[in-house]
């Protein structure tokens, strides 16, 4: 009587036909991933290894089992650049001849058959998981589009590879993480940093990374920042390597002969865009109106998260009601300073008009100024101006005078007018002897500043301006081309950006026609001196036969006036008396000396 048919054999387990269909499995290979997985989970599966070798010493898998005992058995599953081992699914456990060696399911591998994923431990600390934005903005979107595309549909020489450049690190890292999400991915952030120099260290780095893209699954976003010769090289070495989704990120683009795939540039928002994002940010607090919400708009031009970011500050801020705009005022302010501190000098805006002591001309420029800056939004956008001009919009003033005059001074009043950051920039800091690199800090320094349009203060412009009619070698050139590029962010510069100069006359007249506002700062005559003594003495300071008539006779700007008065204030506190006229003539001495001059005997005269 003929025995009954077998019954048929189960289907594999959907995640063992997964593993075989994303490496390339052979029925062989993936039968060794099952033999393998088998002695992990079935503790008969040992003795039954002993029984098959006929050695019981062998109570485990090998590749002499396995050629031996599975169906369709080829030996170049057994090869360094097979599946198996190329990608760490299985490995020999010990120095025993390859086929006589215990084979070892990689712990990885044996979780992701049990339906247990997650990131293999050895990336921990080089890789984070990036969240998806819970929403982006129009613009966002279309670019998180181009990137999946880029994915999806790859070029040939660049397979499954995008570049994105421009914004904020964050916001690249939301349109990825969009990006993956619209393609059926996780992301993964790494910085090019943590990429090994060593090239075996980032090859097993490449092809774990690689292994986990393929099992999670998941795209990788590589954020480049500035490296050096030989971590570029690496970075470029590794780039090359990948074979699976891949977005570079950084500032701008890369300086690479390799392919790049498609570019994705972070778009700039606009105002439209702000405006809702801001409306979204500040939706829980019906005291901030329409006209602040196209205010903020206006004024800062910040990413998504930053809007996000002050919105949820405002609502912590404890003066609410009527207060709100303020507080988000201040909360966007908070917000658009990030990374300008270490670029320049943040002058927190005190003082008033009625601390500069200056003729009425130039007070009337300085408020002109200021109404330049606070109506831009109405000229520019309500009533077409921006349309019809296009270019040279930016309000762009030069303050000229000499050292100590109020320039510095007036461009604190007028950032308190406007409720705006004032950074001081040194030009002598900035220009640098090497080729390309002033222009780099100089677009460092506006990239930063446009968030906020903080009023920019560049001192000692000097150091870069001059009379260059003659052109005698390829450094004069350049520097003109250093000025050009100064001026051309300048008049693009959405905030107000002001230049200071002790010697107008050393100006190249071409330049100064560039200027939209020329303000001259004139050394004080001997009454704007006497109003400048008693604007710098405090009323609560205890003085005794303080004359600011007979003080005024000293030949110095304002700035060495407070330096005099705050001076003597110490030495009388010192000695326990009220400040005096005896007091102020010694701090003059100090004052006078470090200026090189001597007192004349006209300037002291009655003081003592």
């Amino acid at each position: 009587m003929p025995s009954p048919p077998a019954p048929p054999l189960p289907p594999p387990p959907a995640a063992l036909t997964a593993l075989a269909d994303c490496f390339g499995l052979t029925r062989f290979e993936r039968e060794v991933v099952l033999l393998c997985a088998a002695v992990e989970l079935d503790p008969t599966t040992a003795a039954r290894c002993a029984a098959a070798s006929g050695d019981p010493g062998r109570a485990y898998p090998t590749f002499s089992l396995a050629l031996a005992a599975l169906g369709e058995p080829h030996w170049s599953a057994l090869t360094p650049v097979a599946p198996l081992r190329r990608w760490r699914l299985v490995e020999p456990a010990d120095e025993s001849p390859l086929t006589t060696s215990r084979l070892r399911l990689d712990e990885r591998i044996l979780h992701f058959l049990l339906d247990s994923p997650y990131l293999d431990a050895r990336l921990h600390g080089m890789l984070r998981r990036t969240p998806v934005p819970e929403s982006l903005p129009p613009s966002y979107g279309k670019a998180a589009d181009r990137v999946a595309a880029g994915w999806s549909a790859p070029a040939p020489y660049a397979p499954l590879r995008v570049e994105l450049v421009g914004g904020d690190p964050r916001s690249r890292a939301d349109i990825a993480a969009e990006a993956a999400r619209r393609s059926g991915l996780g992301l993964y952030t790494m910085a090019a940093d943590d990429i090994p120099a060593d090239p075996a260290d980032r090859d097993r780095l490449a092809r774990l990374w690689q292994r986990e893209a393929v099992l999670l699954p998941a795209a990788l976003l590589l954020e480049v920042g500035d490296p050096d010769r030989e971590r570029a090289a690496a970075t470029e070495a590794f780039i090359e390597s990948a074979a699976v989704p891949l977005a570079v990120s950084g500032a701008g683009p890369r300086r690479t002969e390799h392919p790049r795939g498609e570019r994705v540039t972070v778009p700039v928002l606009d105002e439209d865009e702000q405006r809702e994002l801001w409306a979204a940010a500040f939706a829980g607090m019906p005291q901030v109106s329409a006209g602040d919400l196209r205010s903020l708009a206006a004024q800062f031009s910040l990413p998504p998260h930053l809007i996000r970011s002050a919105g949820a500050a405002a609502a912590r801020d404890p003066s609410g009601g009527p207060g709100a705009a303020t507080a988000a005022w201040r909360a966007g302010l908070a917000e658009a300073r990030v990374g300008m501190d270490e670029l320049g000098r943040r002058v927190e805006p005190r003082a008033g008009w009625d601390d500069l002591v200056l003729p009425e001309r130039q007070v009337r420029t300085l408020r002109e100024i200021v109404a330049h800056v606070r109506q831009r939004p109405t000229v520019h956008e309500e009533w077409g101006f921006a349309a019809t001009l296009r270019s040279g919009l930016g309000v762009t003033a030069l303050f000229a005078g000499g050292s100590g005059t109020g320039k510095t001074l007036a461009a604190e009043v007028m950032a308190r007018e406007l409720g705006l950051d004032l950074f001081v920039v040194d030009l002598s800091q900035v220009v640098s002897k090497y080729i390309g690199e002033t222009e780099k800090n100089l677009r460092r320094v506006f990239d930063a500043a446009e968030r906020g349009g903080a009023l920019l203060l560049f001192d000692e412009a000097d150091a870069l301006f001059g009379k260059r009619s003659e052109v005698k070698d390829s450094h004069d050139r350049y520097a003109n081309l250093e000025v050009s590029y100064l001026l051309m962010r300048m008049e693009a510069y959405r905030g107000l950006a002001v230049l200071t100069t002790n010697m107008k006359q050393a100006l190249d007249s071409a330049f100064l026609r560039r200027i939209r506002f020329v303000v001259d700062f004139p050394f004080p005559g001997e009454s704007e001196r006497a109003e400048i003594w008693r604007r710098v003495l405090p009323a609560r300071a205890p003085l005794k036969d303080v004359d600011c008539a007979l003080l005024a006779r000293l030949t110095v700007a304002g700035g060495s006036i407070r330096n005099i008065a705050l001076s003597g204030a110490f030495l009388a506190a010192e000695e326990g008396d009220r400040l005096g006229m005896r007091h102020l003539l010694a701090a003059a001495r100090t004052e006078y000396l470090k200026l090189d001059r001597s007192l004349t005997p006209s300037e002291v005269h009655g003081w003592v």
